[in-house]
C-alpha cells in the first residue's frame, strides 16, 4: 500500500475470523469479472460480461483445494459506481473459515492479489468517494463495541463532521479568491472586497472554526454528559433556577448578589440524555472585580467554552443593563438558550423576547417547558459523539492551528498590514481543514491511518 496501486485486482475476506452463519469475499480491480468468470456459475446461466447494472445473483463458486462448488449469492457492481469506483463484486457464502479462505486462495490463483489493511476503503477515498473523516468513520464502525459507539461512527460516515468543515472550506476558498483578485489588479484600484467587509467576514469565519474546533475539544474529554452552563449578572436566579432543574436544593440561595462565586455542578438525566448542569458566578464589571470575582469569571468563561449549550439568564422584572445587551448582540461560536428568570415576580408578564424561555423557580412556572426544549436542542444539535477517536486526534491539533491562523488574519486586518500577509494566513488555515478530511494528505499520513484497517475493509 505504500505505492497506492489501484490498477490491479485485490480480493480479502471482509467479515471476522471465527464461527458466522454468512462469511464474505470482496474484491475490486479492473480484472474482476473475468476473475470471477473463470470460478463463479451463476444458476440461471447467464454470463457475468452481459451484466450492465449492479445486481445479485444466486449461484456457485469453484473453491480452491479441491472444495468443489460452494453454493453462494453474487452481489456485483459491473460500473465505477461501487464503493471503489471500479468493478467490484462480494461473493456471500456459508461463514465457515476453510471454505472462504478457500474461495479466497482460487481468485488469487485467477489474478488478484491479497488486499492490504484498508486498502478497499482507501480506494474509495483515492477515487473521491469518501474524505479522511469518512474513512476513519468506516474503522469506527467496525471496531465499535456498543451502540454509542456505532452512532458516532454512522453519523460521521453520513458526513456529520465532513459537511460542517467543507461549508468553511468554500467559505475561505471565496474570500481568498476575492483577495487575490484585489491583488492582481492592484494597480489599477480594483476592490474586490473592502476592509470593513473583510473584517467581518474573517470574525464571522473565526467564530465558526472556533465552534467546530471546540466541539471536537468537548467531544474528546467528555463523550457520555452534555455541558449546560447557566450565565448571567449577579442575582438573576441562576442558583434556583439549577435547584428547579434539578428537583432538589444543590445550589445555595440567597438574595444578596454574588452567593455563587465558584460553580457549582449537578447531573441529571432527562429523557434518557444526561447532562452535566453548571451554575457560575454572575458578571462582575472587570473595573470593579475582585481577585476572587476576577478568577471566578475566568472560570465562567472556560466553562461556557467548554459546553454544549449556554442558558443566558435575564432577569423577567427589570430591564436589560449595558452588558446583558452586549451580549446577546455577540455573535457567539457555541449554542445558546435565552432564559427569562423570576416570572412570577414580574405579573406574568415579562418582556417579549423572542425565543426565550420564560420561567419561575418558586411557582415552577416554564420548568418542564425548558426541560424539553434543552433536550429538544441538543438532540437537534450536531451530537457530542459523532467525531471518532482516530479522527479526534487528528481534527484538534488542525482545526486549532486554523483558528490561530484566522486570529492573525484579524489581528492584520485591524493594523491595515496588508491583504498579502492576510491571503497566506487564509491559505495556511486552508491546508489544516484539507488535512482532516483530506484535501491536502501524505503518503505518511494516508498510512497511519489505514494501516490501523483489518483486512477486507
Amino acid at each position: 500500500m505504500h505505492h497506492y496501486c489501484t490498477d490491479d485486482t485485490i480480493v480479502a475476506t471482509a467479515t471476522a475470523p471465527g464461527r458466522g452463519v454468512r462469511g464474505v469475499v470482496r474484491m475490486s480491480g479492473p480484472t474482476t469479472l473475468s476473475a470471477l468468470a473463470a470460478c463463479f456459475a451463476a444458476a440461471d446461466g447467464r454470463s457475468l460480461r452481459d451484466i450492465s447494472a449492479a445486481c445479485c445473483i444466486s449461484g456457485s463458486v469453484q473453491a480452491a483445494d479441491g472444495l468443489g462448488p460452494v453454493p453462494c449469492e453474487l452481489l456485483l457492481w459491473p460500473s465505477n459506481r461501487s464503493y471503489t469506483r471500479q468493478v467490484a463484486a462480494e461473493l456471500h457464502l456459508i461463514g465457515s473459515a476453510p471454505i472462504l479462505h478457500a474461495v479466497q486462495r482460487a481468485l488469487i490463483d485467477r489474478g488478484a492479489r491479497l488486499a492490504e489493511p484498508g486498502e478497499f476503503t482507501l480506494r474509495a477515498f483515492l477515487a473521491g468517494r469518501i474524505d479522511l473523516t469518512q474513512a476513519e468513520a468506516v474503522l469506527g464502525i467496525v471496531d465499535a463495541v456498543n451502540d454509542a459507539d456505532l452512532n458516532t461512527a454512522l453519523t460521521q460516515l453520513a458526513g456529520g463532521l465532513r459537511q460542517p468543515l467543507q461549508r468553511l472550506r468554500a467559505t475561505l476558498l471565496g474570500l481568498l479568491a476575492d483577495l487575490e483578485a484585489g491583488l492582481d489588479f492592484a494597480d489599477q484600484e480594483i476592490e474586490f472586497i473592502d476592509h470593513d467587509t473583510l473584517g467581518t467576514r474573517l470574525r464571522q469565519l473565526a467564530d465558526e472554526m472556533d465552534l467546530v474546533r471546540n466541539q471536537m475539544t468537548r467531544r474528546g474529554h467528555h463523550a457520555h454528559h452534555y455541558r449546560i452552563v447557566l450565565r448571567g449578572w449577579p442575582n438573576t436566579g441562576k442558583s434556583s433556577l439549577l435547584n428547579a432543574l434539578c428537583d432538589g436544593a444543590v445550589a445555595l440561595v440567597s438574595a444578596a448578589d454574588g452567593t455563587t462565586r465558584d460553580y457549582v455542578r449537578a447531573r441529571v438525566v432527562w429523557d434518557g440524555i444526561s447532562c452535566d448542569l453548571y451554575d457560575t458566578a454572575g458578571h462582575t464589571a472587570a473595573d470593579a472585580a475582585t481577585a476572587i470575582e476576577a478568577e471566578a469569571q475566568r472560570l465562567t468563561d472556560q466553562l461556557v467554552g467548554d459546553a454544549d449549550l449556554e442558558l443566558f439568564c435575564l432577569d423577567a422584572t427589570r430591564p436589560l443593563n449595558a452588558w446583558e445587551t452586549a451580549m446577546l448582540a455577540r455573535a457567539m461560536p457555541y449554542a445558546r438558550m435565552i432564559v427569562l428568570t423570576k416570572l412570577d415576580a414580574c405579573g406574568g408578564s415579562p418582556t417579549a423576547r423572542p425565543g426565550a424561555v420564560a420561567t419561575s423557580s418558586h411557582t415552577r412556572q416554564g420548568i418542564r417547558s425548558l426541560r424539553d426544549a434543552i433536550c429538544q436542542r441538543l438532540q437537534a444539535g450536531p451530537g457530542r459523539a459523532s467525531i471518532v477517536a482516530a479522527t479526534l486526534e487528528r481534527g484538534r491539533q488542525a482545526c486549532t492551528q486554523a483558528s490561530r491562523s484566522l486570529g492573525r488574519a484579524i489581528a492584520v486586518t485591524e493594523i491595515r498590514g496588508g491583504d498579502e500577509l492576510v491571503a497566506a494566513e487564509l491559505r495556511l488555515a486552508l491546508d489544516c481543514i484539507g488535512q482532516v478530511v483530506g484535501v491536502v494528505s501524505t503518503d505518511e499520513l494516508l498510512g497511519q491511518i489505514f494501516r490501523r484497517f483489518c483486512v477486507g475493509k
